[in-house]
This record gives structure tokens, sequence and C-alpha cells, in this order.
């Protein structure tokens, strides 16, 4: 296997989701979340100008109502509240017409108006494709949904019937929609026609937004990062759609659920309520249920993080019944004969190892035997133990180290809530007099990691007010957003110095500096 060249370079990158982007309607409509267009093209010339060349962001798939990334409708489709509808405009998919009546009520949109113009967008959209200007987009369209049909079929219907069942879970539809019978599929397709045309649009507008945004990406030699979630939402039309594939009973209740157990985020550990997979099914069939969702993740980005990647060695498993994660237990995952699969069939797999948490030595040595790069979080690494792999000084050049990730403070919060005894430890760490967030960011960036993500809010010196997570909790999560006044007039140059004299403008590193697998 060959590690991913991006790997044996000294690179730095940025970490923002695309929902903190600003966002607006021609007029000035803010929307509640920032999306795939034009301020989205703008981040990547930031991020260029900026010397910055991976742009990290966390899953794209559509969200349950709390806006977790980590809990989706699907594996494979891409979040229809990133789908820009000024794009649609200035490429003249619908015209500005079509939702200027909704906008002229309301200067700030809320999910449930978005979502409204998404409709009224769709109508319009179908109506172009059938005049004469619109052929050209129709074949763009139907090639879409036929290339995509192996989960975009399911995934549409999925939201459809759940639409029809007032949002309820697909566990709580009646029995022959619920365990899938023939007849009675067939029967929804045709009745629910309109809304899995719905799908079809948004779908396809998101995933044409994303090629452009690629494309812009690669003109500017920006690598976009992605994330995938280890485990899937037990709503999601993934589990309906193939229950085989999950240790589910009868019914399709899940007979254990995921989640980590007690650690440094949580005294009662995480109990995050999705189905374990039936790894024994998976193995059976060669893993085809992953290689289609790495294939689809490869296609949007040039190197995705796998979440929770101590999962494929063993997992967290909670009786379905337990109301936290305290009573699991862990067990065997055949994580290296998935990685074996998935090698052979990609050959070159630009995969990045989510190693944080309880990491033993059974999950390193999976990770390592596969050239696969870890994670090192700044913030972990001074509580006073000097053997602590997060400090600087036991960095290993194949990592790649944060100053915090989504889940942490923002580093001007973090340090704002250390102890006197704390602050001076780190200070005398660092050697310094005292330290802000920029001296955290020079200690990432000078390290020997080969690659180094800042959270935009470090870059910015943010407090934890712009904190973008708190795991185990569910409220105000998610939500944090910039607007470009946020940003110093030099904040670009000044990056841009910072990354130009620790060497992280791309070059390529010495053939024998490379990443190796280890055996």
């Amino acid at each position: 296997m060959k590690p991913a060249d991006i790997f044996n370079r000294r690179t730095a990158g940025c970490l923002l989701h695309p929902t903190s982007l600003p966002a607006t309607l021609q007029g000035g409509c803010r929307l509640p979340c920032g999306n795939l267009g034009h301020h989205a093209h703008h981040f990547i010339h930031f991020l260029r100008d900026s010397g910055l060349s991976v742009w990290q962001m966390l899953p794209t798939g559509p969200t349950h109502d709390d806006r977790s990334p980590y809990q989706s409708w699907s594996a494979h489709a891409g979040n229809p509240e990133l789908v820009c509808l000024q794009t649609l405009i200035d490429w003249g998919w619908i015209s500005q017409a079509v939702l200027q009546p909704q906008l002229a009520e309301s200067r700030a949109l809320t999910f449930e108006q978005l979502a409204e113009l998404r409709v009224l967008a769709c109508e319009a959209f179908y109506a172009f494709i059938k005049t004469q200007d619109g052929e050209a987009l129709e074949q763009n369209f139907k090639r879409f949904v036929a290339e995509q049909h192996h989960w975009l079929d399911d995934f549409s219907l999925f939201l459809a019937l759940r639409k029809a069942h007032g949002g309820a879970s697909w566990l709580q539809w009646r029995e022959p929609l619920r365990l899938r019978d023939a007849k009675a599929l067939a029967e929804a397709k045709a009745h629910y026609q309109r809304d899995i045309e719905q799908a079809h649009f948004e779908q396809f507008a998101f995933y044409s937004q994303w090629q452009a945004l690629k494309q812009t990406a690669v003109e500017k030699k920006v690598q976009l990062f992605g994330d995938i979630p280890i485990f899937v939402a037990l709503d999601s039309a993934d589990v309906w759609a193939h229950p085989e594939q999950f240790k589910l009973d009868d019914n399709g209740q899940p007979l254990t659920v995921a989640g980590v157990p007690p650690d440094y985020f949580s005294e009662t550990g995480q109990h995050w309520g999705n189905p374990h997979y039936n790894w024994s099914v998976m193995q059976a069939d060669n893993f085809s249920w992953w290689r289609e969702r790495i294939a689809g993740q490869l296609a949007q980005f040039d190197l995705i993080r796998i979440d929770h990647f101590r999962g494929l060695e063993a997992y967290w498993e909670i009786p379905a019944s337990a109301q936290d994660a305290r009573g699991g237990k862990w067990v065997e995952a055949p994580g290296k004969a998935l990685l074996e699969s998935l090698f052979d069939h990609f050959h070159t797999l630009p995969i990045v190892a989510e190693n944080l948490g309880l990491i033993t030595d059974k999950v390193e040595s999976l990770r390592k035997a596969f050239a696969l790069p870890g994670m090192l979080v700044l913030q972990f690494g001074f509580d006073g133990n000097a053997e602590n792999i997060n400090a600087p000084h036991h960095f290993e050049p194949v990592n790649i180290v944060y100053t915090g990730t989504h889940d942490n403070d923002t580093t001007k919060g973090w340090l704002e809530n250390l102890s006197a005894a704390e602050c001076d430890a780190l200070a005398d760490y660092l050697g310094t007099t005292k330290v802000t967030s920029w001296g955290l960011i020079k200690t990432a960036l000078s390290s020997v990691a080969r690659m180094a993500i800042i959270p935009l809010q470090d870059f910015l010196q943010l407090d934890n007010r712009a904190r973008m997570n708190t795991p185990g909790t569910t409220d105000n999560n998610w939500h944090w957003r910039f607007d470009w006044s946020d940003l110093p007039e030099d904040l670009a140059a000044r990056i841009h110095h910072e990354v130009s004299i620790y060497d992280r403008l791309g070059r390529d590193l010495p053939f024998s500096d490379a990443v190796t697998p280890e055996d």
C-alpha cells in the first residue's frame, strides 16, 4: 500500500465547517447558515493568500434537527441546507423573482423558511429544464440521478415517507413500509413522486455546487479534507434500506448502541445511540457497503478523517436499554480486514485516523500498519506528564497537529480557563512569560508534525463564545459563524509569514522522510 502524497509534505490548513461561513441572498437577506456559494469560494482564495493548502470540514451530510454533522439522514447525501440559492440564480437555474415575495418579508430567514424557498426553487428548476434553454441541464440532471441511484433512490423515498409520517422515525412507520415490503414501496414511490423529485433536485444542486467549489480548490491548490462519522444514525436511510448490515432485532430496533466510556469530556461517557454494524455480514461480501461509502467521500474530498477510528479495532457496546455509556463493554471489530479490503480496492487511501481519547496499543498498531496519520491536540499536551504524546517534544512527523478541534474550546477560551499554576507551567514549557493563541499556533506550525490544522476561531483569537461543540451536550452547538469583517486586514499576510518561516508551503520532502507502513 502507498500512503497519499499529501502526507509526505509539510503543510498547514484551517478547520472551518461551511455552515460557519457568512451567507446572504441578493438584497442582503441573511441565511441561517453558511453554504457552498460565493463565500465558500472566497474562503478558498483567503486560504491560498494565507499560504494554507488544506481546508478541513466536518461531515457534510444532511443533519437531524439538532444540526450535528455527526448524526445524518444518509452516509451518501449532501446537506441541502448547504445549497446556495443565490448560486442557482446566478447559474440561471431559477430566477430571482421566484424567491422575491418570500424574501421581501424578512431580513433573516429561519431554517424552516429556507426549506420553503428550496421547494419554490425546485418547482422553478423542473419548469426550466423542460424549456429549450434547459435541455443540457436536464441531461446532466438525469445522468446524475442514474449514476447515483444506488443510494439516491432509497434516500429520496426515505425523506418522502418521513414527511408523510409527520417527521416520525422510520421505526414508527406502518409495518409494510418499515420492513420494506416491495408492493408498499412501489405504491409509495408513485404516491410521493413530488417529494422524491424535491430530494433529487436538492442533491443534484448540492453536488453541482460542490464540484464547482472543488474546481476552485484545485485551481488554488487547496486540498479539501472531509470527515466520516464511523457510525451512522439509527434514523437514517442507510439503516432503513440495509438493515442486514446492522445489529437490529426483527422490528428494526438496535440490539446495542454505540458510544464511548467515561473520558476527558464526560464522566458518564457518551451515549450516541447509533446502531452497531453487523460485521460478519459486512465481511461476508468483502465490505461492499464501506467501499461505496468511501468511494462517495473520495469523490468529494482529497483526504478524509475517520472519526472515532478506534472503533475499527474495538467498539464500546452499550445495551440498547441503557441511559448512559457506563454499562458498556469493548468488543473487537475486524478493522484490519476492512482496511485491507479498502486498500486492495482503492490502492492509495488518503485517510486520517481520529485516535483521540482512550487509545490502546492495538489501536495504534492498526493505524501504523496502514501508515495512517493520527491526531495530536495541543490542548491535551500540557498536563504535567512528561510522557504525554500530545506534548510537542513527543510528536511524530506522520501525525497531524491541531491547536484544538471542533470538540475543544477555542484556544483563547481554553487559556482563559486555566488555573494560575497551569498557566505558569505552560509558559515554562514554551519558554515565554505569557501564552497566547498565536503562541500556540506558532507551536503547532513549528512542530515536526507534517500537517498542522488551526481552527479559524484560533486565527481570529476568539473566546469560548465561538466554541463549535461541547461533547455530551445538545444545546448551543454547531451554531458559530464568522463575518468577513471579523478578519483583520493583515490576517492573510500574517498567516502566510508564519506558514512560510516554518516551511509549510507544501514543499515535497525527500523520499527518505516519507511515511511508510509499519509491520
